[in-house]
Formats: structure tokens, C-alpha cells, sequence
């Protein structure tokens, strides 16, 4: 006895816990958008469309269900999201058209759904499912319209009727449920059941007694609505949502389908049908609206109408090169031609000499190949589905033909057409054509590729067999141009516009020297060189010839002395200066002169003190130790002149004395910024106070275009760098060692390569500690030296596999001296 009230009492508790659960999944009030994710919007979705909710209607079931407004707003912006990638419509509908059944009944607003299957089960689209189920397409009646004259009167409809002429009066009557309206002084009339045009009729036969200018015309009768009155309307069959609805009078059968949500997964759309007094009495089929937007059979609804939709009888399914590929309600006497056009037709793209149809049988399926001439006649079954394939990507008749002729590309083969007649279709060859040899590229049986070569020349005077071409031919005709190099001709040196051009026949000397832009000032216009190939060398000799030089002269206006000197391709053509030409060069004085600036160098010969006197000599504060030449050339200091001399030679240098250095062993040096700018350099170490004393000495070097002078002023500190403590520049102190320097930059760092110390003076000039037996031979310091302390190359260290050949190898030294001593 005890165990049977525990058992009772647990499922009590049970069920009273199933209750609990299933309210909370109803339940809205708690839910947090933003912590759901999109799968979980997606299932709401669903649910609210397996209940006959659009995607629009979804606000209103989340607020329905307890969801705050600021959560609706949210669950809206998620929703558009998900409608603007694709994702809610396209899954949605999905899964409401792979086969999910519903069995849903409105009692008193209760919805319930039994089954639902899952996004595996996924199907094609029916065709018109997402009519009903769009919230952009509504179908509500127009309020605000005249009294339609076939509207038939019922209990709660409000009749304005209205006299005007010898009579003026006005009653706004409403019609009780037995269809009866109390007219002042006249009584009661019936006209529930009656159209409006009936009603008028009947109520003006009985007025005319009371009012009798209505038979003589001199009062008029109008009669209206004042209201529209509610209906119900039973919707019963494979709707989304059956029951008993409550519409306007004005409704009409489509009107009532949108409140229902329309067909069901099983529901017809072909054969819908409106139940008035036990008869039907009209029938509507969806596709006509769908397909010619055609509402025929929508009739006004009245009281009491039922509504229904039966299950459907016959689906095919058409995929493939259709425009509208779906799952098609068919009925009796449609064909294959029909479901064709239910697609709209078929796409550019699709093979229509045949679609594939798989059927089933009683045991098992079948595949049937439909001809064309077939589609009027085939009748299809229920479950069919046809696929339109798309067309081969070939052609059944294409030739090619390219190179030198007219008019090359694609061309139809005809019947009969030869390789002749093909290159008079494309207009015949160019000029440049090469008639000694073409060919074809054809596919054999097997379409493995083969080659065919013909004689142009003999093939367009009939003097050779023509060719009869087969699909796919491809015709090739080479140019002339095509099977040689190009020609080309070089100017260069004393022009304006240096390169190389097209050869062309017949191209003279002075045409090509014109053609690079005619001479530049400073050009001799004698001994222009012309180098051309040699052909024919003897390879075998020794001083065989690699190149024919031509020495031409020519006059400023580039005429001849002679006759024309003809050119030929590859010839290359150089102009020279004139001897003796020079442009002007330059030199830069900075610093402790009377006029520094720029100087323009007169002689050849111009030294460092020919120049420092044309600046009218040094100032009082002019320290000459540590003047500087930097020599960046030309190009650096003016990079507009046209003459100056690029000396890319130079950098070349520059870089591949950096990669040298650094393959050397970066580590063992300073960094590499440090010894990029060492290397980049333009210093030239002069004695400047020793060329004042000894002009035109060796010392006293001559001046170059470009160079830059800087005299500074007295300078008076040292400046330490590299692997110090603290690095940094000290006031200059006569007497004092390199040594003492780097003490009062905090000394040598732990990783610092104290033999390479060198120093840098402020001329440019560099000097290295040295070393004589025991004895430092440190370089002297003056005021503006740059001491440079150097990194210490890291030491690699032993692996312990190294240590262990080390080992045994010290171990095999000592057992051999072992032996030996014995």
C-alpha cells in the first residue's frame, strides 16, 4: 500500500514538473535576446509558422508569450538580419516543406503541434507555400468602398436610408436577428437574406404609402451600409490552422485562406472549396493567382460559410533548367508540357530534346527519357520528378582560324567547307603573312590532338590539294613578324632622347638621330659611330672580328656629307661630345670661410688652396684640423643637372663592401646601422692646416665636381660610442688619453672588443689602437674625435654532443700516449 501512494505522489510530482517546463519554453518573459543564437531565432521562427504566424507576426506571438518591449525590438533586428543573409527564409520555409506534419486546432486560442521533424528531413519547395505565409502580401478586404448592390443583408448590419426631394428624412436602422428593420410610420419590413438591390426595391414598395412622391419621382430612395458586420467562417481540411474564424462581411474566400495560413504540408492548392448550405458552391484554384494573378472563384464570403481544403492528389517535382524549379500540385488531364509551364518555362541553358523522369513502381523506381515530341502526352504520376539537364559546353560545328588573316576568330563549319574556303570567309591573308607554311590542330576519334601542315601559297592558287576541315579545326597562320626577331636600332650618347627604336626599311642615320631627339648641345656632329652585328666571324680565328664599326660624319642640320647612310637592324648608333666640351663644375664651401657657397671650378688643376683663397682665406675662429672634404659626387649635391655623371659604379661598391663586411661577421664589429653609415661614408681625410703651409704639395689634393669643404669652428669635446656604459661626448682636455675618455663614459660594457677601439677624426681620417709587444700604442685625441668601441663577435657555444666528441677524443690521445710509453 505504501509503495502504491510513493508511486502515486512521484507522478504527481512528475507531471507537475512537465507542466512547469513546458510553460517556460511558452514562456517569454526571461528571454534574453542577445544570448540566444541564430539556430535558436531560426526555431522560433518555425514554431511561430508551424502555427500559421508569418515571419512579421513573430513580434506580436513573442509579446503575446510575455516578451519585453525592449527584447521585441531586439528579436526584430535579429530577425532582419537573418532575412537579409538568406538564412530565416531559406531554412524556414526548408523545413516546413521537407515533410514536418502539423495538426493544429483553434479552440478558444489554444494552439497545439504534435509533430515536427528536423532540418535533416529538409524537401523541395512547394510551389505557392510561401503565399500565405508572407507578411508583406495581405489580402484584407477594402472598408472603404461603395455598398456593393449584390451585398446580401444580415442581422447587425445598419441600413442608412436616406429621402431627399418633396421628402427630406433620414434613419440610420439597424437589423435585428430575425432580419427585420422597424421603419418609422411605415413598420417593419424583412430584408435579412436579401441583396441590397432587393432590400432597396422592397423598403421603397412599402414607403410609398407613407411617402407616395417616391412613385412619381419627385422624392428619391438611397440606401447604405452604415457598418459592416462581423462573420464567422469555418475553415476545416488540411489548413495551417482550422477553426472558426471571425471576419468582415466583405471578406472573400482568399481573405479567409491568409487567416488560416493556407494549405498545410498535405493541403491542396488546386481544389479548395466553399461549403454554403451543405452544396458547394464554388471552388478556387491558387495557381491561377499564382501564375496569371487570375482570383477566380473568390466570391464574398457570408455566415456560416465553411472552407475546405482537401488533401492533394498528385505532386511532381521538376529541378534542373527550369526557371521556377519546385514540388507542382497536379490535376486530372495536366501533362508534362503543363508542368513545364507551371516553371515558367525552361532556362537559356537547358537541354530541351529530352528530360529524365524517375518514377516509382509498386516495388522500386524507374528512369524514363522523355522526348521533346512526348511532353503533350506524357501524363505524370504522383511522386514523379523530372530533371532538365543543361546543354553540353561544345560545339557541334565550331572552326577557328587565327594569325595573318583578315579577319580571324570562330566560324561556323558548313557543309563542305575546306581550309580554302575558310580563309576567304575571314577575308583571305594579310601582306605580312608567312605563305610557305600553316597548320591545323585537330582531334582525332579519341581527341587526342594532331597536326596538319599545309602550303599557304599552293593552297590559295589551287595548286595543292585544298584541306576539307572537321569540327573543332583550329587554323593557325603565322606573320612574318612572328617568326623573326624584333628589329630594333639604338641611339645613344650626345642626344636628347637616348633608346632604342622600331627598324623600319630604309631608316637613314640622320631620320634615327632625329628620331632620339636631335643632338644635345656639346655634340660633334663628326665621327658618329655606327656598331653593327658581324654574321659571318670565323669563330675559329683568334682575332676574329665580333662587331663592324662605320665612322660617319654629319653636319648640325643632319644632312650628310655624303649620301645617306642607311641603317640596318640592330645597329647602334653613338653620339660623342665634342673635344674640349665641358660643362661647368662645382664646389661647396662651408663653414670658416670669408665667402662661403659655391664655387665653379676654372682649371683642371684647382686645388683645396687655389680655392680657400678665391673665398678670401680663413676667419680668426677657423679650426683647420678639423676640416673635412666629403666627395658624394655630382648627382648628390645637384640631382637636377642633366650632366651629371650617376656614378652608380660607386654604390655598387658601397654595398657589396657592406656584404662583405657582414658575411666577415657582423657580431664581431658594431651594428649594422653603425657600419651602414661608416661605409656609406664620403669623408676624405685631409690636413687642412698643412696644405695652408705647403700649398700645391701632394697633400693639397685636387678639387672634384661635387665635392663639399667644411671648415669648422674650434671644437672642444670627444665623443664616445659603441659598447660603453654610457655612452656620450666629453669636453676636450689636452693631455688626456683614450683611455681616460672611455672612463668617463662609465668604461667598457661586458661585451665590448676592447683591441678594436679606433678612433675617427673630425677631417674624416680614422686611426686604430695599436699594439707593439707589451705596449698599447693608443692614437692622440683631438678636439671633435669620435671614439668608436666595437661589439665582441658572440662565441657559439659547445653542444653538449660537441663536448662529448671532445671527451672521447682527449680519452683516445691519452690511451695512444699510454701505449706508447709502455
Amino acid at each position: 500500500m505504501k509503495n502504491r501512494i510513493y508511486l502515486i505522489i512521484t507522478l504527481l510530482i512528475t507531471s507537475c514538473f512537465f507542466n512547469l517546463s513546458t510553460y517556460a519554453q511558452t514562456n517569454y518573459a526571461d528571454v534574453k535576446v542577445d544570448q540566444l543564437s541564430d539556430a535558436q531565432i531560426l526555431q522560433m521562427i518555425k514554431q511561430a509558422e508551424s502555427i500559421g504566424y508569418s515571419e512579421a507576426q513573430l513580434e506580436q506571438l513573442a509579446t503575446a508569450r510575455g516578451m519585453k518591449a525592449d527584447e521585441v525590438q531586439k528579436l526584430r533586428a535579429r530577425v532582419t538580419k537573418l532575412r537579409s543573409s538568406g538564412t530565416a527564409t531559406t531554412q524556414a520555409d526548408a523545413a516546413i516543406n521537407a515533410g514536418r506534419e502539423y495538426n493544429t486546432t483553434t479552440q478558444g486560442g489554444s494552439l497545439t503541434n504534435e509533430k515536427e521533424t528536423t532540418d535533416e528531413e529538409m524537401g523541395p519547395k512547394i510551389f505557392g507555400s510561401e503565399l500565405f505565409k508572407n507578411g508583406s502580401i495581405t489580402f484584407e478586404p477594402n472598408l472603404r468602398i461603395a455598398t456593393p448592390r449584390s451585398y446580401v443583408i444580415g442581422p447587425d448590419d445598419k441600413l442608412l436610408i436616406d429621402l431627399s426631394g418633396d421628402n427630406e428624412a433620414n434613419y440610420n436602422l439597424t437589423v435585428s436577428t430575425e432580419g427585420v428593420i422597424t421603419l418609422p410610420y411605415v413598420g417593419r419590413i424583412a430584408v435579412g437574406g436579401l441583396t441590397i438591390d432587393q432590400a432597396t426595391s422592397k423598403i421603397r414598395n412599402n414607403m410609398r404609402g407613407t411617402y407616395p412622391a417616391l412613385g412619381s419621382g419627385r422624392t428619391n430612395l438611397a440606401i447604405n451600409l452604415g457598418n459592416i458586420r462581423s462573420i464567422k467562417v469555418t475553415i476545416t481540411g488540411q489548413a495551417t490552422k482550422t477553426g472558426t474564424f471571425t471576419i468582415s462581411s466583405l471578406s472573400s474566400i482568399y481573405n479567409a485562406l491568409n487567416y488560416a495560413g493556407g494549405p498545410n504540408l498535405n493541403g491542396s492548392f488546386r481544389n479548395i472549396q466553399l461549403i454554403r448550405n451543405n452544396r458547394v458552391i464554388s471552388t478556387i484554384d491558387v495557381y491561377n493567382f499564382l501564375l496569371k494573378g487570375i482570383q477566380q472563384g473568390d466570391i464574398r464570403l457570408q455566415d456560416q460559410d465553411v472552407i475546405n481544403i482537401p488533401t492533394y492528389q498528385k505532386r511532381v517535382e521538376i529541378t534542373g533548367e527550369v526557371k521556377v524549379p519546385a514540388l507542382f500540385e497536379m490535376v486530372q488531364g495536366e501533362n508534362l508540357e503543363t508542368l513545364i509551364n507551371f516553371a515558367s518555362g525552361f532556362t537559356s541553358d537547358a537541354y530541351t530534346a529530352k528530360i529524365k523522369a524517375f518514377q516509382k513502381t509498386a516495388k522500386e523506381r524507374e528512369i524514363t527519357d522523355i522526348d521533346a515530341a512526348a511532353f503533350s502526352t506524357f501524363i505524370p504520376s504522383n511522386g514523379d520528378k523530372f530533371v532538365v539537364e543543361p546543354i553540353l559546353d561544345r560545339f557541334v560545328n565550331r572552326v577557328e582560324i587565327l594569325g595573318a588573316v583578315f579577319r580571324p576568330g570562330l566560324y561556323g563549319l558548313e557543309t563542305g567547307l575546306t581550309l580554302k574556303g575558310l580563309i576567304q570567309k575571314a577575308d583571305g591573308v594579310t601582306e605580312d603573312a608567312f605563305l610557305n607554311r600553316g597548320y591545323i590542330n585537330r582531334l582525332n576519334a579519341d581527341n587526342t590532338p594532331s597536326l596538319i601542315t599545309f602550303d599557304v601559297a599552293k593552297i590559295l592558287a589551287g595548286t595543292s590539294a585544298d584541306i576539307p576541315l572537321q569540327r573543332e579545326d583550329k587554323i593557325t597562320i603565322n606573320s612574318l613578324f612572328d617568326l623573326r626577331d624584333e628589329y630594333k636600332v639604338s641611339v645613344q650618347g650626345a642626344v636628347r632622347l637616348p633608346s632604342t627604336f622600331d627598324y623600319a626599311d630604309n631608316l637613314t642615320l640622320d631620320a634615327a638621330i632625329q628620331l632620339a631627339g636631335g643632338f644635345k648641345e656639346g655634340a660633334t656632329p663628326n665621327r658618329i659611330e655606327i656598331s653593327r652585328r658581324v654574321k659571318n666571324s670565323d669563330v675559329s680565328s683568334t682575332n676574329a672580328k665580333t662587331a663592324e664599326v662605320f665612322v660617319v660624319n654629319i653636319d648640325q642640320n643632319l644632312k650628310l656629307a655624303d649620301s645617306s647612310f642607311v641603317l640596318q637592324p640592330f645597329d647602334i648608333v653613338t653620339v660623342r661630345n665634342a673635344e674640349g666640351y665641358e660643362i661647368q663644375r662645382q664646389v661647396k664651401l662651408e663653414g670658416e670661410v670669408l665667402y662661403p657657397g659655391l664655387y665653379t671650378i676654372t682649371q683642371k688643376n684647382e686645388r683645396i688652396s687655389d680655392l680657400i683663397k678665391r673665398a678670401g682665406g680663413l676667419t680668426t675662429s677657423a679650426y683647420t684640423d678639423g676640416a673635412s672634404l666629403k666627395r658624394p659626387g655630382a648627382n648628390k649635391v645637384n640631382p637636377n643637372d642633366k650632366n651629371a655623371i650617376n656614378d652608380q659604379e660607386e654604390e655598387d661598391k658601397k654595398f657589396l663592401n657592406l656584404k662583405r663586411a657582414q658575411e666577415a661577421g657582423v657580431k664581431d664589429t658594431l651594428t649594422r646601422d653603425v657600419e651602414l653609415k661608416l661605409i656609406e661614408s664620403d669623408l676624405v681625410g685631409i690636413d687642412l692646416t698643412r696644405i695652408l703651409k705647403d700649398p700645391q704639395s701632394k697633400v693639397d689634393l685636387f678639387v672634384e665636381d661635387g665635392d663639399v669643404i667644411r671648415i669648422p669652428r674650434q671644437l672642444q669635446t670627444v665623443k664616445v660610442t659603441g659598447e660603453v656604459l654610457n655612452p656620450n661626448s666629453i669636453v676636450f682636455l689636452p693631455g688626456k688619453s683614450l683611455r681616460q675618455y672611455i672612463n668617463g663614459s662609465g668604461g667598457f660594457t661586458a661585451n665590448a672588443r676592447k683591441s678594436g677601439v679606433y678612433v675617427k677624426y673630425a677631417n674624416g681620417a680614422s686611426a686604430a689602437v695599436g699594439k707593439f709587444l707589451f705596449i698599447n700604442n693608443n692614437p692622440k685625441i683631438k678636439p671633435g674625435t669620435e671614439i668608436l668601441v666595437p661589439k665582441r663577435a658572440e662565441r657559439e657555444k659547445i653542444s653538449p654532443q660537441a663536448w662529448i666528441g671532445i671527451g672521447t677524443a682527449l680519452a683516445s690521445l691519452g690511451a695512444i700516449i699510454v701505449s706508447l710509453l709502455r
